[in-house]
């Protein structure tokens, strides 16, 4: 039997998953690793430690399944996005600690080029935000003079985190990364699929620095036969949000799937066109295959699983994550209490970075299971926010959401999410949609999937959440709007 392996390079852990022709999850490997926070809004990995605990992820999931490396007929990669790392070339050492997405210390170089945010949006599709990679690549070559000038001399190269892990899988012969993390990083011209020269001078980027772009669904190398005994093909790389999306066969115009995992991603497919937003949405490449670019519209909700978390660590509300949901169903409504998740400013389709969290509507009569399901409604607003944008944008009105990503296993978030949209929430078997997506682009660029209408046999739905009308679910609504307008004011 041949199996795919998928390599899910996360936010907060390294995972490795082996999917059979059926679309099952055979093994999972999964190790965290650290998270830094030098400064108040720095975030930082250490890229050494990614790639140690995604290689322990591979070969646990190899050794305990008695896999023999032969019967792997590809890999697939997929990976948190954004995040900056710049290593040497001879000796493949970091330069500097890993930048991840979420770090805003670049938001003052955003605030010094605002004059040229129409430049980037209009040719990268994206705003003009710390959130993506360029300016995380530009305040690392200012950290220092000797990086840059190595930069530019071509001793060092740039990549989001699928690049770095392609780079240490085949010994460093492949530096590379696909459209849709290049389409990521305020440099690649998502129109004329390139990186754009006018966009690296504005922000004194050399062009050495960068990996060669690929379709994310084509064989671009193999591992090292030294890693794991044979060597493996490489066939598959796409942005965790983008996996997620084909990964959950969001195949046509209009459809659209969310994300709940640290954050909350959103996205809709528009076609072989890339719809201009008017709404403070992200227009960005989908994936890429077979010569034909299919594109996106996303919203991004920063905090969604960290807000369970913080919850946990900090005010120690709850002792594990799963426990939201009974805590949440102690009561019967939020009595009131409003829960505005900006840990790390408000993403769309606000996208003011100064905004702080806040929890309002605070009474005496407050319970604790009023803030947990105020938390809650908060994740499914937020991401309210964002699709009745894509809506407008698209021009076409979605008839039911997609759904995956660990928080889906919460029953209670994906109602309260149904009842706000006032359409069906699906929820598939397999809620690993990113790594599937993976998977579906490495299998399809090998033959192990004939094509797109084979894959559709395999999703599989789990459960559908319909919506419920009551007057809870409108008060929750009128309060949100009313308490977001008074707190961006």
């Amino acid at each position: 039997m041949k199996y795919i392996l998928a390599i899910d390079a996360g936010t907060t852990s390294s995972r490795a998953i082996l999917f059979d022709h059926q679309g099952n999850q055979k093994a999972v490997g999964q190790h965290e690793f650290p998270q830094y926070f030098p400064q108040e809004s720095w975030v930082e990995h250490d890229a050494n430690e990614i790639w140690e605990t995604q290689l322990k992820a591979i070969r646990e999931v190899i050794a305990t399944n008695s896999v023999s490396t032969e019967a792997i007929a590809a890999m697939g990669i997929t990976n948190q996005r954004e995040t900056t790392i710049i290593w040497d070339r001879a000796t493949g050492e970091p330069v500097h600690k890993a930048i991840v997405w979420q770090d805003r210390r670049t938001a003052s170089i955003c605030k010094a080029l605002n004059a040229h945010a129409e430049t980037f949006l209009n040719k990268t599709g994206l705003v003009l935000d710390a959130y993506f990679s360029g300016t995380k690549i530009k305040w690392i070559l200012d950290s220092d003079p000797n990086i840059r000038k190595r930069a530019e001399a071509g001793e060092l190269a740039f990549g989001t985190v699928d690049s770095w892990l392609i780079w240490k899988l085949t010994d460093g012969k492949i530096h590379t990364t696909d459209v849709t993390n290049a389409s990521r990083t305020l440099l690649y011209n998502i129109h004329n699929l390139q990186w754009d020269e006018e966009l690296l001078n504005l922000l004194d980027i050399p062009a050495a620095l960068l990996p060669k772009v690929v379709s994310s669904s084509e064989v671009v190398g193999e591992t090292s036969a030294e890693l794991f005994g044979t060597a493996i093909p490489i066939s598959g790389i796409a942005g965790d949000q983008q996996a997620a999306l084909f990964g959950q066969l969001c195949l046509h115009p209009g459809d659209v799937k969310n994300t709940y995992g640290t954050g909350c991603f959103c996205i809709m497919n528009t076609g072989e066109k890339a719809v201009a937003s008017k709404n403070k949405m992200l227009t960005t490449i989908g994936w890429q295959r077979n010569g034909k670019t299919f594109y996106a519209l996303e919203g991004s909700v920063f905090i969604a699983g960290a807000l369970v978390q913080w919850l946990r660590d900090q005010l120690q509300l709850i002792s594990s994550a799963p426990e939201i949901e009974a805590l949440a169903k102690s009561v019967e409504h939020n009595g009131g209490v409003t829960f505005i998740p900006a840990l790390s400013g408000l993403g769309a389709p606000y996208w003011d970075p100064e905004v702080t969290g806040a929890i309002m509507g605070i009474t005496r009569g407050t319970e604790k299971g009023h803030i947990a399901r105020a938390a809650l409604e908060a994740i499914a607003l937020r991401s309210r926010d964002i699709i009745i944008e894509m809506q407008k944008d698209a021009g076409v009105e979605f008839s039911s959401l997609k759904v995956d990503g660990g928080a889906t296993e919460n029953n209670l978030l994906m109602q309260i999410q149904a009842d706000l949209l006032k359409k069906q929430v699906i929820r598939p078997k397999t809620t690993e949609t990113t790594a599937l997506g993976a998977a579906f682009f490495a299998g399809l660029a090998v033959g192990f999937w004939k094509d797109e209408n084979e894959l559709q046999t395999i999703w599989k739905e789990d459960r559908v959440f319909s919506p419920e009308e009551n007057m809870h679910t409108e008060r929750c609504l009128a309060l949100w709007e009313k308490r977001v307008t008074k707190i961006l004011s």
